[in-house]
């Protein structure tokens, strides 16, 4: 063994590996199960590891480098902040027993320079709400997939504009020219928005790798990313919220506009106001109601003035999307956070896509409903 490197790959510490010298061999205890020999990637860049010939789905899966686990999952989502060899085993224990396959991970230096900002937008799709249409701008005409170009257009790059997600399950997804890497013991990425103290619109943080290394985020699965409320009782899984599209459009305030209903039995109305006349619908969504489904977080305004005048947003703790102030730590999100759709924290060495949608369900008086806001997002180690 020669040539000791950092690899930082874990959600639990940094990792301190040896390459492999050219002659050492790599054994496959058996041709049931097998990975190759070697796998070839690039720094920064998620490199799917896939076993060859997996047929049960009960076998528990543990990936090592060295004597640290860097996974659970059948395939491994491969990323290393250092170029170099690497020595990668995977523990599969199945009724009959355990067995250990091993081999070396490649990765080369990138010939490009990676940026710490937002690159693409693959989605975008508001709830309603006072800022729909306006951030980004909808022009007539416009498709579903000229929003995505104009959400793009304000997010992508250094020098990032607020666009709106409208109410409860209004999303934004989008990624970056590389994987953001999961360091130990640090936060990982912050997501900007228009928060500040007394003002919070928290949005709900999902991450995923490319698995399927085609630079998209379609078949990946998402993890929530559990911020301080994931467990508040009041907090509520699986909720689902469908808005009707208005039959009539006009200018002047209305507090029985666009009528929602959700899956708790709960209905009501989105409320119109005297500061944005323009339609609170997305008018490129050509169905006649929108329905989104996903977390719901305890409202958070409350009316300090008890005659509606005065309305104040709690903070929550730690991470959400546009919940606090750009410039604080408590924006900066860990990748450890995450977890899987059963609530399970998941291992993951790095995240390609993120999505944010609204949390809140909620209409503050005046101010109108509680929106999430996004104003870019970064790798927080990247310079």
């Amino acid at each position: 063994m020669k040539n000791t490197k950092n690899l930082l790959l874990t959600a639990l510490s940094l990792v301190v590996l040896q390459s492999c010298s050219e002659d050492e061999t790599i054994i496959h205890l058996d041709d049931e199960v097998a990975l190759e020999s070697s796998y070839n990637g690039t720094r920064l860049k998620t490199l799917s590891i896939v076993p060859k010939a997996l047929g049960n789905d009960s076998a528990a899966y543990t990936w090592k480098l060295g004597n640290e686990v860097v996974g659970n999952e059948k395939v491994l989502g491969f990323v290393s902040e250092q170029a170099g060899s690497y020595n990668l085993s995977l523990e599969i224990k199945t009724a009959a027993g355990t067995k250990t396959y091993t081999t070396t991970v490649n990765i080369a230096q990138e010939t490009v320079t990676y940026s710490k900002h937002i690159a693409q937008v693959f989605d975008f799709l508001p709830a309603v709400g006072q800022f729909v249409n306006k951030l980004p701008a909808y022009t007539t005409g416009n498709s579903q997939t000229e929003m995505v170009a104009n959400a793009a257009a304000d997010l992508v790059g250094s020098a990032p504009k607020v666009i709106s997600l409208g109410g409860f399950g209004g999303y934004v997804v989008f990624g970056f020219d590389h994987t953001i890497v999961n360091k130990p013991n640090v936060r990982d990425f912050k997501i900007l928005g228009n928060g500040f103290a007394g003002s919070s619109e928290p949005g709900i943080i999902m991450v995923a790798y490319d698995k399927n290394k085609n630079g998209k985020p379609d078949e990946d699965e998402w993890y929530e990313i559990a911020g301080s409320e994931y467990k508040n009782p009041n907090a509520i899984k699986n909720y689902t919220i469908t808005y009707q599209k208005p039959t009539v459009e006009d200018e002047k305030p209305n507090n029985e506009y666009i009528k929602w209903s959700d899956n708790q039995g709960n209905s009501g109305f989105k409320v119109k106001n005297s500061f944005h006349k323009q339609s609170y619908y997305p008018l490129w969504f050509a169905q006649n109601e929108l329905k989104f489904t996903g977390t719901r977080l305890p409202d958070n305004y409350t009316d300090q003035s008890g005659n509606g005048t005065y309305w104040t947003g709690k903070q929550y703790a730690f991470g959400y999307a546009d919940n606090a102030s750009n410039d604080s730590e408590d924006s900066n999100i860990d990748i450890d956070w995450a977890v899987d759709k059963n609530g399970n924290p998941v291992k993951l060495m790095g995240i390609d896509f993120i999505k944010v949608y609204t949390a809140i369900n909620q209409e503050a008086g005046w101010l109108g409903e509680i929106s999430t806001e996004v104003g870019g997002a970064y790798d927080l180690h990247i310079k």
